[in-house]
């Protein structure tokens, strides 16, 4: 435990001291990054350590001042923080050529201030030991990821982001209060402890707010609006660390809840089950309609984030009915896809974080051609897409795998709670047609074809090695894990027993056999692709290969416009889906024998994001419209609202 406070207060060093250096732009970010980085990888060593050797909860306190701080790094909390350290020592690498230099050295320290106030709040988030100390960490990385999005960005849409994210984000806190606050009510003590007296009432409004409150920070659907706004307007780094590891923190709160709650109830299974199968699907319905490359891949985090909550779902029931292979198949896969997503979904950030830098450009619609330009950037964004996407031998196919698995489990034995596992596989298989095409549209219309502006053509060559390390970094993490997932599975036992779940010898051996296979499997797939690959080589070798455009359809000239657009690809799939997945298209039409200028332009609709402006967001805003006078400067108004809130204030005291 001592490394881990050692590497949160190295963090914390690493943010404060280039302070004393801002004059020099690059010392700054070498010393805040080297600083930074130290601390990662001291905290990395412990968790590893941790879940390597399946350590009993290691506890301790930190005094300041009147403060207590207690804080638990039990196996589920370390298995969290790996991914938080590994994420957050790569992202700081990206960030040095990610930074420009033509900024002012304050401005930069103030980045990375705010940066190791996030990396370290959300460390302490999944070790707090009490409600208190929860409770400031979980403020403390609000608060500082508000303002990462709204440091380097004043304009219109970034203060939107801000908004959305700030009031989600307390919103979700109101109901993690309520939560502590019946907790409070129920045991008498702050402290995170096992409440599995309660009667199944009470607990399953205490879990209820649990998935609420944590939900929103998690981006379940229907409250995950605040997402695809404050992911793009954050730099590419933070967006990384934002969706790779913070949105996970509401996971944990979920999981760390259902263990305190030690009951394992068939519904509390199908709440989880249903809300990840709404997410994954509105999720990947969202992104197919998204122009905009950061907006489509944050929803993809919702997507994800369904297919997590689909694995926890099904191991929730598996506990509930006793059958013990459908619980380890259903945590060990919903938690390695924790793993998974962190780094795919970091990586693909930080490819378009690379597009960004060297473009200008987040459209899709006006990228093309940069595979030929930024080669290693693309090969490693397409690495990124197929493992999202759930093919093999990538990671997300085997904690999707697992989860498929433990499905057809809970059908094979569970005639009576078979019907939301078969929709869990049937919303899975759909999901991962839909993410190939999503990805397949971005990686055909980004880094293939022809360029289709000015910018895309003077591109030469990638930018910043820094940049390159880490996503090359995180590629060959998504080529590694799904090669040789067997360590990795083994890595997840560790903390399903925290969820009180404890397979036997024959059920995780059956995994580790099955992670053997798929390695073999791939191994020998692998060579035989390499033999076809060197006889295409030497079937080719001094022959002469033509280069000539495209065929145009009988047109002599053809130009880059006549390409497929995101939206024209995307709109067969669309239109099937157009009753949750409305399009808006206002449009200019053509008339007249000289026609003026036209325009066609298409929007997806959010249904969750409309419902809430229509039943919640205008109706406030037109009561303070009316009341608008508040706002002028009336004095008794202020000081009658103070009175109230102090006699409030006394009497809750």
């Amino acid at each position: 435990m001592n490394l881990f406070i050692d590497s949160a207060l190295l963090i914390l060093l690493g943010g404060c001291i280039p302070f004393f250096c801002a004059f020099h732009v690059r010392l700054t970010k070498i010393i805040a990054i080297l600083l930074m980085g130290c601390g990662c990888i001291l905290g990395f060593i412990q968790s590893v350590r941790v879940l390597i050797h399946s350590q009993s909860s290691l506890e301790t306190i930190l005094c300041l001042n009147t403060f207590i701080f207690q804080f638990q790094f039990d196996t589920l909390s370390a298995f969290f923080t790996t991914a938080i350290y590994a994420i957050s020592l790569l992202s700081l690498i990206y960030s040095f050529h990610y930074i420009h230099e033509q900024k002012k050295g304050l401005q930069i320290a103030i980045h990375y201030v705010f940066a190791s106030l996030l990396i370290v709040s959300m460390l302490v988030v999944v070790t707090a030991a009490d409600m208190i100390t929860f409770m400031i960490a979980w403020e403390l990385m609000s608060i500082s990821s508000f303002l990462l999005i709204l440091l380097d960005d004043h304009s219109p849409e970034a203060l939107k982001a801000g908004y959305w994210y700030i009031i989600f984000t307390q919103a979700g806190t109101l109901c993690i209060f309520a939560l502590f606050g019946c907790m409070y009510g129920f045991t008498g003590t702050l402290a995170f402890t096992n409440i599995s007296g309660l009667h199944v009432e009470y607990k399953f409004v205490l879990f209820s707010l649990a998935c609420v409150g944590f939900g929103t920070k998690a981006g379940i659907f229907p409250f995950h609006v605040w997402l695809p706004y404050a992911h793009p307007a954050a730099p590419s780094h933070i967006s990384a660390l934002m969706s790779g590891v913070m949105i996970k923190t509401g996971i944990y709160g979920i999981l760390r809840i259902y263990s305190l709650l030690a009951t394992h109830s068939l519904i509390f299974g199908y709440i989880l089950l249903v809300a990840g199968i709404f997410s994954s699907l509105f999720g990947v319905l969202y992104a197919l309609g998204q122009h905009d490359l950061k907006r489509l891949l944050a929803y993809h985090s919702v997507e994800n984030i369904g297919i997590i909550l689909m694995g926890l779902g099904l191991g929730v029931i598996g506990a509930s009915t006793q059958n013990m292979r459908l619980a380890v198949l259903g945590f060990s896969g919903g938690l390695l896809h924790v793993w998974n997503h962190a780094i795919f979904k970091s990586l693909l950030f930080m490819n378009a974080g690379m597009v960004l830098h060297k473009t200008g450009i987040r459209s899709i619609e006006q990228l093309g051609g940069l595979m030929k330009s930024m080669r290693i950037t693309g090969i490693t964004f397409l690495i990124g897409a197929l493992s999202i996407s759930g093919l093999p031998p990538f990671n997300g196919f085997i904690s999707e795998l697992l989860i498929y698995l433990g499905g057809f489990q809970a059908i094979d034995k569970q005639v009576n709670a078979f019907i939301l596992p078969i929709l869990g596989i049937l919303t899975l298989s759909i999901i991962g047609g839909l993410a190939l095409s999503c990805f397949t549209k971005v990686v055909g219309i980004v880094f293939l074809g022809e360029p289709r502006t000015q910018i895309n053509r003077n591109i030469h060559g990638e930018i910043g090695w820094t940049m390159l390390f880490s996503v090359v970094v995180l590629a060959l993490l998504c080529f590694g894990i799904g090669i040789m997932p067997t360590p990795f599975i083994q890595l997840t036992f560790s903390p399903i027993k925290c969820m009180h779940v404890f397979g036997d010898d024959q059920i995780l051996a059956s995994l580790i056999d099955l992670g053997q296979t798929m390695t073999l499997v791939f191994c020998i797939v692998g060579c035989m692709f390499l033999f076809l690959l060197g006889i295409r080589y030497y079937l080719y070798a001094g022959k002469t290969i033509a280069h000539t455009s495209t065929w145009g359809c009988g047109f002599t000239k053809p130009t880059p416009k006549m390409q497929y657009t995101g939206a024209s690809f995307a709109s067969s799939i669309l239109q099937f889906f157009h009753p949750i997945a409305p399009i808006h298209s206002p449009q200019q039409s053509v008339s007249g024998i000289f026609p003026t200028h036209s325009h066609l332009h298409q929007e997806l609709i959010d249904l969750a994001e409309k419902w809430i402006l229509l039943g919640f967001v205008h109706p406030i805003l037109r009561v303070l419209d009316k009341q608008r006078w508040i706002q002028h400067g009336n004095i008794h108004f202020y000081v009658g609202y103070i009175l109230v809130t102090i006699v409030v204030l006394l009497f809750f005291i």
